[in-house]
């Protein structure tokens, strides 16, 4: 069975991730900058700077596990995964997978490697992330044949 089309652009990403990932960067370079300016007396100027990056080292990498999102428009898709991006025309996808346990979308490219679209997970709601699968299968289906 086949989903409309979706009107381009459209974006997907694990939304909740973000709720709980982005307030909880800033939560963290907030606390361990407190923490260095309360620390005692005998910690060195060191520590406290330490302290600070720290909480931004954490922060970073709270950053990076918000950053995955899919983005498709007229010309292609557009993935973003934790610390890379990558833009591919629709010929260059062949398949959409999200079989039961990945822990999100398989793009199947036309060079014979796959690429993990993160930003599409079950993790962030099971039924989404399958309309969300369908919803971009059938845009593969529509404008990669197209193309082809």
């Amino acid at each position: 069975m086949s989903t409309p089309a979706a009107a381009l652009p459209v974006t997907w990403s694990p939304r909740r991730n973000r709720y709980v990932l982005l307030p909880l960067c800033a939560v963290l370079v907030i606390v361990f900058t407190v923490l260095a300016v309360i620390l005692p007396a005998n910690w060195h100027t060191n520590d406290r700077a330490m302290m600070v990056v720290s909480g931004l080292l954490f922060a970073g990498v709270g950053l990076m596990l918000a950053r995955p999102r899919v983005s498709a428009d007229e010309n292609g898709v557009t993935v973003v995964n934790f610390v890379r991006s990558r833009r591919l025309a629709w010929p260059e996808i062949v398949r959409v997978n999200l079989r039961a346990g990945d822990p999100w979308v398989i793009l199947d490219l036309a060079d014979g490697t796959s690429l993990a679209a993160v930003g599409i997970q079950p993790a962030a709601g099971r039924e989404q992330a399958i309309t969300a699968a369908r919803t971009l299968r059938d845009l593969v289906d529509e404008r990669g044949t197209a193309r082809r």
